[in-house]
C-alpha cells in the first residue's frame, strides 16, 4: 500500500520523515505594556530604599527584640538566654523615674521653645524687605554646620572662663558654671539644640506662611480683624498641616538627641541630663550590658510610638483641611 502524502493547499507535498515546515508568520514576542513598564521602574526607583529599611529598620528592630530576652556580655563573650528577667530588671532600675524625668523636661523645652521661635522668626521673616534674604540665611545656615562642631564649639563658650560668662563680666555679672550645675546644664543643653534646628522649622513655617491666601487675609482685615485676631483665627489654622509636621519631628528629634548630651554633660552633673537615648548607651556599650539595653531600646521605640499616634490621632481635632 503506497504512503499517503498530506498536502496543504499553497504549500510542497511533505515527504515522509521529512522535518515539519516551519511556520512563515512572525512569532509575536512579549512586549510589557505601558502600565506594566511603569511598574517596574517604579519598583526600581524604591527598591534601595526598600532593601535600606529592612537592613537598617526592620533588622534590627526584630534583632533587638531577640536582644532583651537575653544577656549579651561583649568582654566576657557570653550569650544567655534570661527570658524576662531584663524586663523585671527595667521595672525595678532605680534610675529610670529620674531618667525618664530629664527626657520629659529636655524634650518639653526643647518643642516649646523651637517651634515658639520658629514660627516667630517665620512671622518676622516673611516680608518683602531688603535684605531679607541675609537673615533667613543666617538663621538656617546652623542646620548645615556638622553638629559635634556646633556642639564643641558651644562646650568652650559654655565652661566657667568661657566666652558666655566674659560677656556677662563685662556688664558686671558673674555667671554660672553653666554646664556643672543640674538648672543650668538641662538648660543650656536644650538652648544649644533648639539654636541648632530652629532654622529648618522656620523654613518650614515661612513656606506655610508664603501659601496662605492674601484674599483671605484682606477679607478679615475688611471686616475688621486685628493683626492678632488675624495671626490666631486666619493664619494659624491654615498653616496647622505644617505645625503638625514640625511638632512630629521635633518630638521624635528631641526623644533622640545623644551627641549635644554626650559632648556637653556626659549625662552630669549626677543624671539631671542623662535622657533616655544616653542612658541607654551607656548600659549597652560601657557596662557592655547589651540585653538591658536593649529592653531600654523597646521602651524609646514604645515612648516615640506612642506620642506620634496620638498627634495623628489629635490632628481631626485641630488641623485644617482634615475631615
Amino acid at each position: 500500500m503506497a504512503d499517503a502524502t498530506v498536502t496543504t493547499p499553497g504549500r510542497a507535498p511533505a515527504r515522509p520523515g521529512a522535518a515539519p515546515p516551519r511556520d512563515p508568520r512572525p512569532r509575536r514576542r512579549w512586549v510589557p505594556s505601558y502600565s506594566t513598564r511603569d511598574q517596574l521602574t517604579g519598583y526600581l526607583f524604591i527598591a534601595p530604599q526598600f532593601v535600606g529599611i529592612v537592613l537598617f529598620v526592620l533588622l534590627p528592630l526584630v534583632l533587638i527584640f531577640w536582644y532583651s530576652f537575653n544577656e549579651w556580655n561583649v568582654l566576657a563573650g557570653t550569650f544567655r538566654f534570661v527570658g524576662t528577667e531584663n524586663f523585671e530588671k527595667l521595672m525595678g532600675d532605680p534610675k529610670l523615674a529620674p531618667v525618664l524625668q530629664a527626657t520629659g523636661i529636655f524634650s518639653a523645652g526643647l518643642v516649646v521653645l523651637n517651634l515658639g521661635l520658629a514660627l516667630l522668626l517665620a512671622v518676622l521673616l516673611n516680608r518683602r524687605v531688603r535684605g531679607i534674604t541675609v537673615f533667613r540665611t543666617v538663621f538656617f545656615s546652623p542646620v548645615v554646620v556638622s553638629l559635634v562642631a556646633w556642639t564643641i564649639v558651644w562646650s568652650f563658650l559654655l565652661q566657667d572662663n568661657g566666652g558666655i560668662n566674659g560677656l556677662l563680666q563685662m556688664v558686671g555679672v558673674d555667671g554660672p558654671n553653666w554646664l556643672r550645675e543640674g538648672p543650668t546644664a538641662m538648660a543650656s543643653v536644650i538652648v544649644v539644640q533648639v539654636f541648632k534646628n530652629v532654622g529648618l522649622n522656620m523654613v518650614l513655617f515661612l513656606a506655610a506662611l508664603q501659601g496662605v491666601p492674601q484674599e483671605v487675609q484682606e477679607a478679615a482685615r475688611m471686616d475688621g480683624a486685628s493683626n492678632r485676631v488675624l495671626f490666631w483665627r486666619i493664619t494659624v489654622p491654615l498653616i496647622s498641616p505644617t505645625i503638625l509636621l514640625t511638632s512630629i519631628i521635633t518630638i521624635v528629634g528631641s526623644l533622640q538627641v545623644f551627641a549635644q548630651i554626650a559632648v556637653l554633660t556626659q549625662g552630669g552633673p549626677g543624671i539631671s541630663t542623662t535622657v533616655l537615648v544616653y542612658y541607654l548607651y551607656q548600659q549597652a556599650f560601657d557596662f557592655h550590658h547589651f540585653g538591658y539595653g536593649s529592653t531600654l531600646a523597646i521602651l524609646l521605640f514604645a515612648i516615640v510610638l506612642v506620642l506620634t499616634i496620638a498627634q495623628w490621632q489629635l490632628r481631626k481635632r485641630w488641623v485644617f483641611y482634615e475631615n
